[in-house]
């Protein structure tokens, strides 16, 4: 239940407690409260608790920090979720799950007690901070930038390398490949390429929790790679590759994950992100045409991630070259198509409408019923004699 009375939100709900925002989206109930630890919220994030129908958000981090103009908190506001910002981190453990809680303006109660206080943030606040944000991003370029050439100048020849691909099921040779990530506009890159999925059956490389994005759109992942992290149980009963993403330092997060689960999977050993990786998998696995959905690209999407820079995604993009094309410009393009299949419907549609007026139509009939006797005086005429 909840109520805005002048710039102060009155939010009584039940909440949900998690350091980690994706994590707790996942458990998050409609009406409920979340309980967070987040720091400059992204927009996934964001949309990941408005979809979930989260009440409030009770933040133990700074929503914006002022480092890069993160869109996370605005989207928020804008969908009618308060955000009472900057509570002490205590009540991480002070509230436990499940607790009812009610906020007034920036205070947080738990029955008769206040356990927490903060700043409730409005949207003319944080559209402020955003400009400001914007004036400022200047040094944050230059540190992202220089983190960018710093790994290349290290790491620019082992990306060059021959890699050692996992034994895969599927085979990817001479075949269109899409690779699937939750990240920006997800959803509706998805759904707008249904029609091109359908027609060229590319292979389904799922990032992570991408395998949940392509099941939600009834599609199934052929191969799901990455740290798995965000896959849910139903994701790795599918039958997909499972490939965990092993970088070259030994560093292999999500292991002990695969190894609880008792599922098969094979692993891959080659530095990047895991989006980077998957389309390297494909690449060198033969696939003509490598699609991204939802993958990073620009600096705010790096740093909503929490990267440092974006060197292994323009090292990685560098080594793909044509091969790899955004969802947005596959489906624009292939909106337009008119398809051999669908002319060959609309011409079946055309002869049988054609047949249905010929059969119900009267001058058909007696079109016909004179063709009948015509024949018949014919018939008579030469064997009747005989």
């Amino acid at each position: 239940m909840s109520a805005v009375i002048g710039s102060e939100a009155r939010v009584t709900g039940s909440c949900r407690v998690d350091r980690r925002t994706k994590d707790l989206a996942k458990r998050l109930r409609p009406g409920e409260i979340a309980v967070i630890d987040h720091t400059d919220i992204d927009r996934v994030a964001a949309e990941s608790l408005i979809a979930a129908g989260v009440a409030a958000v009770v933040n133990a981090g700074t929503s914006i920090s002022g480092r890069y103009p993160n869109v996370g908190p605005i989207r928020l506001l804008r969908a009618g979720v308060p955000i009472v910002d900057g509570v002490d981190r205590s009540v991480l453990e002070t509230v436990a799950e499940g607790d009812t809680l009610r906020l007034a303006g920036g205070e947080v109660f738990h029955g008769p007690d206040r356990v927490a206080v903060g700043t409730p943030l409005t949207i003319d606040g944080v559209e402020a901070e955003m400009e400001e944000a914007r004036v400022n991003i200047g040094e944050e370029l230059q540190r992202f930038a220089e983190n960018t050439l710093e790994y290349i100048r290290r790491e620019a020849d082992l990306t060059f390398e021959p890699v050692t691909l996992p034994p895969l099921k599927v085979d990817m040779k001479g075949r269109h490949a899409l690779v699937v990530v939750r990240g920006h506009d997800y959803k509706d890159d998805l759904h707008a390429l249904k029609a091109y999925i359908k027609e060229y059956r590319p292979v389904l490389i799922a990032v992570d929790g991408g395998a949940d994005a392509l099941l939600e759109e009834g599609f199934t992942p052929d191969v799901i790679i990455g740290d798995f992290d965000s896959v849910s149980e139903r994701a790795l009963g599918v039958g997909a590759d499972l490939v965990h993403h092993v970088h070259r330092d030994g560093r292999a997060p999500g292991r002990e994950n695969l190894e609880m689960w008792g599922v098969p999977y094979h692993e891959f050993v080659i530095d990047g992100t895991s989006e980077d990786v998957a389309m390297l998998l494909a690449f060198e696995a033969g696939a003509t045409l490598i699609v991204a959905v939802g993958t990073h690209a620009t600096m705010v999407e790096f740093l909503d991630k929490g990267r440092p820079g974006m060197s292994s995604t323009f090292l990685t993009r560098l080594r793909l070259g044509p091969v790899l094309v955004d969802a947005k410009g596959v489906y624009r393009l292939y909106e337009g198509r008119v398809r051999r299949r669908d002319l060959l419907m609309v011409i079946g549609a055309a002869l049988v409408a054609m047949i249905s007026v010929s059969v119900v139509s009267e001058p058909i009939h007696v079109f016909l019923r004179g063709i009948t006797l015509s024949l018949r005086d014919l018939w008579y005429s030469v064997f009747g004699a005989l």
